[in-house]
């Protein structure tokens, strides 16, 4: 997917800073006034509360969305011991109080570690999980409280950064990589639940989503500097780049074309061939163009079209 001139619709992926107090859809508004475009989303929601990155797709990236926002994100967070609350975190009503000082650095630290892997997360009711029809956090403002099924989510890295074990309420600061749907005041919850203790999320700060990092990112204003000054594609990140995880294939002159009219290509006709299942990226041969997301099933020999991108499409 190649960006074009200054001069033209902007189209790619940009990470945006969250500021706290915002909503997702805020800095999704107000990016859209900023750039003045009709095709513009994030891929993954953060809490109004919470900073950090927030990627959002412009232009013919948003077609991408439902693949970049698959990708492991990261948080730093801190829990705080001796505190329950109906919301997870410390904006919540307090359900439960109570001063904690038995716990040592090592059993806090053996806790956290624990869940590390695949485990298993019942959603929290201010989550925007959907059950018979309605968002839970849409009945937890009704003061409904209704029963939700644990699902899988993988823990694949968690650090601690820091353990304060003294005083009625201990913290832990860590990082934690993470799967898509996991939620961070549960895995809060569920550490502070293992060691026998109420727990809340205390802070939350998202460090990766879609493979961007802070480094990736640029704040609200900043974005407007970047647009007056016809700068913004030189911060501006194809989808594709951001799929790095699947595998590509190029295609000579006349496959190529065929791939473009949304034709099943031949895998013998591509380099390298094609032998893994799932998802490719494919490209043209000639100039590296991004063509789209094509899928390779176990039975066939053939890609199959998913996601065309015609290089002339604005």
């Amino acid at each position: 997917m190649r960006l074009e001139d200054q001069t033209a619709v902007p189209e790619g992926v940009l990470g945006i800073w969250k500021p706290a107090g915002w909503t997702s859809h805020d800095v999704v508004a107000k990016a859209r006034r900023i750039l003045r475009v009709k095709r513009i989303g994030h891929t993954g929601t953060l809490d109004p509360a919470v900073t950090g990155v927030l990627p959002i797709c412009i232009g013919r990236a948003t077609r991408m969305v439902e693949y970049l926002q698959e990708k492991p994100k990261a948080y730093e967070a801190v829990l705080r011991f001796g505190i329950g609350t109906d919301t997870q975190d410390l904006d919540g009503e307090v359900l439960e109080q109570r001063e904690v000082t038995d716990l040592t650095e090592e059993q806090i630290r053996e806790a956290a570690l624990s869940f590390v892997g695949n485990i298993r997360q019942v959603p929290p009711m201010v989550s925007a999980v959907k059950q018979d029809g309605k968002r839970l956090y849409e009945l937890a403002r009704q003061g409904v409280t209704v029963e939700r099924e644990a699902r899988p989510v993988t823990i694949h890295r968690l650090d601690v950064l820091r353990i304060d074990a003294a005083g009625p309420y201990p913290e832990i600061g860590f990082s934690v990589r993470c799967s898509k749907g996991t939620y961070i005041r549960t895995l809060c919850v569920d550490i502070g639940r293992k060691l026998g203790v109420p727990a809340v999320m205390a802070a939350l700060v998202r460090t990766e989503s879609a493979g961007l990092t802070a480094a990736d990112c640029v704040t609200l204003e900043e974005l407007a500097e970047l647009k007056e000054s016809g700068r913004l594609a030189d911060r501006l990140i194809a989808a594709d780049r951001l799929l790095d995880e699947l595998p590509s294939a190029a295609a000579p002159e006349q496959p190529a074309v065929h791939a473009l009219q949304g034709k099943t290509l031949p895998v013998g006709r591509l380099r390298p061939v094609p032998e893994q299942t799932g998802l490719w990226r494919l490209y043209r041969e000639a100039d590296s163009v991004f063509l789209g997301l094509f899928e390779k099933r176990e039975t066939d020999d053939v890609l199959r079209p998913v996601k065309v991108f015609h290089p002339s499409e604005e």
